[in-house]
């Protein structure tokens, strides 16, 4: 370590406070002719009061300073600066400089180790329980956990087999739980197998049309016999045998059912979880496990948000420099600097399009449905930095930004080769994924894009629309024609009703700022799907204590506040119906490693799951907590 940076903020002056960096000197050399580089969500606002340093370029969470004269640090030493006039008062200790580094006068980069951010009210550090100690109501693992049981329990088999008779499908699907189980735990007992053994127990099928197309029926005798009317329903049940078994086979106190019935059906059709990739690049391989885990909790679409300021993630073949240009993020990466949690050094990832091939591929043998996300028209930094024909080139420069600090990220209404370049990107997107649905975002664009743009400016005059919401809902109605066009439903964030919105025909929106936006969509005659931040966002802090990890926006979400609420909430019982189903978001901002997405995820990801299938009747949170510490990692 040659260098440390520590963060400490004031509240005062109301009502952002007083943010101060200091930067100390390790090394055995002065440290003169420098710039320091950092990574924040606490963003220095083009209206600030710096003192003891110079600020030099912000570009959404990237901030670069220097020394405010040329005396060099010496070994020992330190440098210490203070700026008010920032985005917001910190919510945690995540809130203040992620990363940094010091650039030399040849340019060479060298990291800084970041102190978490300090301040004078913040209390002594204390353990902190986010989960009860639970207790079992029957001593089964299952979840989420079934709507109807009644079940007595023993000792597991040493393992599970194909009964007599058996189909070679119905083989085939015991084997594919017994691979997801694997694959999951890689360490565990194995689960199914095909002959029987000493110890063993016999697992036979039947038809039964009668039950709904996700759900299925166990009866638990001398064999156990799964009933269901579909792949679906039948998987689902081989997913519960195999909890169970995994269960028995880890923790003392957990048993397998040597009597009774599991008679089950999910509460919604939309069990989703979404997972941004955009902002931190998730690898095939951890993309393949993630689908798994959403496998193994009984959800069934997985919400892939491919694109946004950040990077560009989904291989275009028409326009290769979405994914050379806007993949790539360094310091030294010319448009698209670092972001929260980045060194300096160049990062860049993105999926080829057989590699999102085999995704849609692995989700669908595992009943999940992969739903892309191309985000339009905010969010798109990343766009334009790799096809700058995109820019209207009378913009202004950083005429505008929306809540992420962004200058000027919203692709324009008004270039003629913004619809070309959709089309083709359409073409290509609905190519891959078969899904009928596609994400559009439509979500957090500033409330004065567009204004300075000459040729917006005309566009707005010609249609005789006024402002940027009334523009916005233009541009995503001529979206929505497209996707039409392609037999895809549009599917976009609660936004999408700004400025008129799109005709809520084959519209699908996600409410997701607070709950009651929801029932206000439904009312307007949109189906939603519920995704509040107070309880589904999956990056929010899980409590009150400043030492906890996560953003703070939607205030803290403990997981029982997550398990606990219920999406149908004021929804007049006249809408329930166009209430689709509920979905966890996971959002990566503050998500750089492994470690950090278990701690935030785990086990609030499982509430939503239990959520999403089980009746509210059915739910207990002291059962749930009990057995949630068995859920899979990452």
């Amino acid at each position: 370590m040659t260098y440390f940076l520590e963060n400490a903020w004031h509240p005062s002056p109301a009502p952002e406070g007083t943010w101060t960096l200091t930067l100390t000197n390790l090394s055995d050399a002065p440290l003169k002719d420098f710039k320091l580089s950092l990574t924040s969500i606490t963003r220095i606002m083009p209206e600030h009061e710096l003192t003891g340093a110079t600020f030099l370029r912000r570009d959404a969470n990237f901030h670069e300073l220097a020394p405010i004269d040329d005396t060099p640090i010496q070994p020992g030493d330190s440098w210490t600066f203070s700026v008010t006039g920032i985005n917001r008062s910190p919510f945690h200790r995540n809130d203040a400089a992620k990363t940094a580094w010091v650039t030399d006068a040849s340019g060479t980069h060298t990291t800084v180790q970041v102190g978490d951010l300090m301040h004078a009210d913040q209390s002594p550090a204390r353990p902190v329980s986010r989960l009860p100690e639970g207790r079992l109501t029957l001593p089964f693992a299952l979840l989420p956990w079934p709507n109807e049981i009644e079940a007595t329990g023993n000792a597991a088999p040493v393992i599970l087999h194909a009964a007599s008779g058996t189909t070679v499908d119905h083989k085939r699907e015991m084997l594919a739980v017994g691979a997801l189980h694997r694959r999951l735990f890689p360490t565990c007992k194995r689960l199914f197998q095909l002959s029987p053994t000493p110890g063993s127990r016999a697992v036979g099928f039947a038809d039964d049309q009668a039950i709904s197309d996700e759900g299925y029926k166990i009866e638990f005798g001398d064999q156990i016999t799964i009933s269901a009317s579909t792949n679906e329903g039948r998987r689902y049940a081989l997913i519960a045998l195999a909890q169970m078994m995994h269960g028995a086979f880890t923790d003392l106190e957990l048993q397998f059912p040597a009597s009774g019935t599991i008679s089950d059906a999910p509460r919604y059709d939309w069990r989703g979880c979404h997972l941004d990739v955009s902002r931190h690049f998730w690898s095939y391989d951890e993309v393949l496990r993630v689908i798994d885990m959403l496998a193994w909790h009984k959800m069934n679409i997985f919400h892939w948000h491919l694109t946004d300021d950040e990077g560009w993630r989904a291989e275009i073949k028409a326009y290769p420099e979405l994914t050379q240009t806007g993949a790539t993020r360094g310091a030294d990466v010319p448009n698209m600097l670092p972001q929260l949690g980045d060194g300096a050094a160049a990062r860049h990832g993105y999926y080829t399009q057989d590699q999102m091939r085999a995704v849609v591929v692995h989700a669908t043998s595992l009943g999940i449905e992969v739903m892309p996300e191309i985000e339009t028209p905010g969010h798109a930094a990343a766009v334009l930095a790799a096809l700058p024909f995109l820019v209207d080139p009378d913009e202004p420069a950083n005429s505008y930004y929306p809540v992420q600090g962004y200058f000027n990220n919203a692709w324009n209404p008004a270039v003629p080769e913004t619809f070309a370049v959709l089309d083709k990107i359409f073409d290509e997107i609905a190519e891959i994924f078969p899904s009928k649905y596609i994400h559009i975002g439509g979500d957090e664009v500033a409330h004065n894009a567009w204004l300075t743009s000459p040729m917006a400016k005309a566009l707005m005059e010609k249609e005789g629309l006024q402002g940027t919401f009334e523009l916005q809902s233009w541009f995503l109605k001529k979206v929505k024609q497209m996707l039409t066009a392609r037999g895809k439903t549009m599917v976009g964030w609660n936004e999408i009703a700004h400025g008129g919105g799109v005709p809520p025909e084959d519209t699908l929106l996600m409410a997701w700022e607070n709950p009651k936006v929801g029932i206000e969509l439904a009312g307007k005659g949109y189906d939603v799907v519920m995704t509040p931040g107070q309880a589904y966002y999956l990056d929010m802090v899980q409590g009150t204590d400043w030492l906890e990890n996560g953003a703070g926006w939607a205030g803290p979400v403990p997981p029982e506040q997550t398990y606990n609420y219920e999406a149908e909430g004021d929804f007049p019982s006249e809408l329930r119906g166009q209430m689709r189903g509920v979905q966890a978001c996971i959002w990566c901002e503050h998500f750089t490693t492994r470690q950090w997405f278990n701690d935030l995820v785990f086990p609030r990801l499982s509430a939503v799951a239990e959520a999403a299938w089980t009746q509210k009747d059915n739910k207990d949170w002291l059962r749930f907590a009990r057995q949630v510490r068995l859920h899979p990692e990452l």
